[in-house]
């Protein structure tokens, strides 16, 4: 995977369930390759879905190697953690991360919005991570997601 040439898949592609999981196996990938370019990996965008699989990210990045193809990587978080998980704590964890959103009055609020004004233009109602990520990459985002 080169993420020099292309982009990762959006954070919302879900896969065995989970949103993140396709766009981490992508920066997993290319992490592994040596072409991540201005992406990061094990950045705070990637934590939050090793600790619900209870991973870290060497861990993952070694299984993505090992394992390669999307199924295998499937099968193996679900026979390692999802089967542990509730279809309730499941949902629970998509929805947290579809409004993950930078805290008011911090660093990562400025970059936020000043990387939002740029890609986004008059698009002020775009408050979430996962919908800038899709403009930033060239993806549609219709309707911005709301936090309540």
């Amino acid at each position: 995977m080169d993420l020099t040439k292309n982009a990762p898949r959006s954070p919302k592609d879900k896969h065995a369930g989970l949103v993140s999981l396709k766009r981490t196996i992508d920066k997993a990938k290319a992490h592994n390759e040596g072409h991540l370019g201005e992406y990061d990996y094990d950045c705070p965008h990637d934590k939050p879905l090793f600790e619900f699989l209870g991973t870290d990210g060497g861990t993952f990045a070694r299984k993505v190697k090992e394992l390669d193809t999307d199924g295998a990587i499937a099968g193996w978080v679900q026979s390692e953690s999802l089967s542990k998980k509730s279809p309730a704590d499941i949902e629970a964890f998509n929805a947290e991360r579809m409004r993950w959103h930078p805290e008011p009055g911090t660093g990562s609020e400025k970059y936020f919005k000043d990387l939002r004004d740029k890609v986004a233009p008059g698009r002020s109602e775009i408050v979430t991570w996962f919908d800038l990520l899709d403009l930033d990459e060239g993806r549609t985002v219709p309707q911005a997601t709301k936090l309540d």
